[in-house]
């Protein structure tokens, strides 16, 4: 992915026009506080801002200094896009915490070239070899692993069936033409389709990435990456997919300035029977609930329609999962902290208590929930899997697609456009 000091210059670029101040977040790293009771600090950051996953985690780091008297979990836990913010000035500084949040992909590699990361392959291969593959695989950078999963997942529609069948959807919708129908139906009965978060552009993404798995095939993704070209048609066409969608004006009232998780958000839009639908990864029920009241058995899944004509299938399935990398030089408390945390205990209280799908197969046990045995089981059929772009693509580029796709569904950038800014960005950054 090019020079690690062209990463670095690139992040230090992007955590200046984030308005973040690397000075200010540069004391990262945990350490032995130097006197005679030894103890060792680990400082833990993470994005579990929400109940119940916010106070589960708080148990574990407890439940882990119990067993390990002689080690502190520090945790500082942060909203999705603030942690994203802070962790790439952080990356700018050169100064890491003991223990992040990763979803691996070409983040992971910036970091990875830059020197910043402990490679865990040999420090973690009695244990980690065990966990599920599809849940490792967006931590492996050139046969080596840097990240531990703790879980893995996949986007899709989460629905409300109720106001499904007041609009006389009957089934959910297998192809986008059927999808476009079902919203026009919800809208004539004066119903909001769907809900999302404009102002946090990361959930307007996911609608272009799985239009371009449906019209050009889930490796096409890496390859026009690979190629510094989004030009081709399948890619365009993607994007007039996504307009004849937002030509409908499908989202609630004031989406673009609508946060993800807020009260007055995407997700409590759902969860309060405001909006029929939202594309969302498999933690959606715990934000619905969390934001507002959560739809219970009215609450339904289904992946992402077909489209007609096009090279992908709905078996193709874009998502990913969450996992924990350590800085260069973390102390051994902290490889043992992701060992204790990607156990079969800890992973089967994960499954029970905050709905994550698990990595570690004897965990699958736990799963009760039907809508998430739906999502397990389209997991494990699926014939392609593509990484978050924002994720997958170095840090540059992932931005210029959300950002891109944004402007589309704000009506400022054509689908022409938005493939030829993605395409310039990827040529920049390479």
């Amino acid at each position: 992915m090019g020079d690690p000091a062209l990463s670095r210059r690139g992040f230090l670029a992007a955590s200046a026009a984030a308005g973040v101040s690397v000075t200010a977040l540069s004391g990262c790293g945990g350490d032995s506080d130097g006197g005679s009771s030894g103890t060792t600090t680990i400082e833990w950051w993470n994005i579990s801002t929400i109940e119940p996953a916010k106070g589960v985690w708080a148990a574990l780091a407890k439940k882990f200094e119990a067993q390990n008297p002689k080690v502190k979990i520090k945790i500082v836990q942060l909203e999705n896009d603030a942690y994203k913010s802070k962790m790439t000035a952080l990356t700018a500084s050169g100064k890491l915490p003991d223990i992040f949040h990763t979803w691996g992909g070409g983040v992971l590699k910036q970091q990875v070239d830059a020197g910043l990361i402990e490679d865990l392959t040999d420090r973690t291969k009695p244990w980690a070899d065990g966990l599920l593959k599809a849940a490792k695989a967006p931590y492996l950078l050139d046969d080596k692993v840097y990240g531990i999963p703790f879980d893995i997942g996949m986007i899709g529609f989460w629905y409300n069936k109720a106001l499904f069948k007041q609009a006389g959807v009957s089934t959910p919708p297998t192809t986008w033409s059927d999808f476009l129908d079902a919203v026009g139906k919800l809208k004539a009965k004066g119903v909001t389709p769907i809900g999302l978060a404009g102002k946090e552009k990361w959930p307007g993404m996911y609608y272009w990435a799985y239009l371009a798995m449906r019209t050009a095939g889930a490796e096409a993704l890496q390859k026009a990456y690979d190629d510094k070209d989004f030009t081709g048609a399948d890619f365009v066409a993607a994007g007039e997919h996504l307009k004849e969608l937002v030509d409908l004006q499908p989202f609630q009232k004031g989406f673009l300035n609508a946060a993800y998780s807020s009260p007055t958000g995407q997700a409590a839009a759902v969860g309060n029977g405001k909006a029929a639908m939202e594309l969302m990864g498999q933690w959606a029920p715990s934000v619905q609930e969390d934001a507002g009241k959560g739809l219970g058995d009215d609450l339904g899944f289904f992946p992402f329609p077909a489209v007609a004509g096009g090279k992908g299938t709905i078996t193709e399935v874009f998502g990913g999962g969450g996992g924990h990398a350590l800085r260069r030089g973390a102390p051994q408390a902290a490889v043992d902290f992701l060992k204790f945390f990607a156990s079969e205990p800890t992973d089967l209280e994960l499954v029970k208590k905050t709905n994550v799908l698990p990595v570690v197969p004897g965990a699958e046990s736990a799963i009760t929930d039907p809508n998430f045995k739906a999502v397990q089981a389209q997991l494990n059929s699926a014939t392609g899997f593509q990484l978050y772009l924002d994720q997958a693509y170095a840090p540059a580029v992932g931005q210029e697609v959300n950002d891109s796709v944004a402007a589309l569904i704000a009506g400022s950038k054509s689908p022409g456009q938005v493939a030829q800014s993605i395409t310039q960005a990827t040529k920049e950054e390479q």
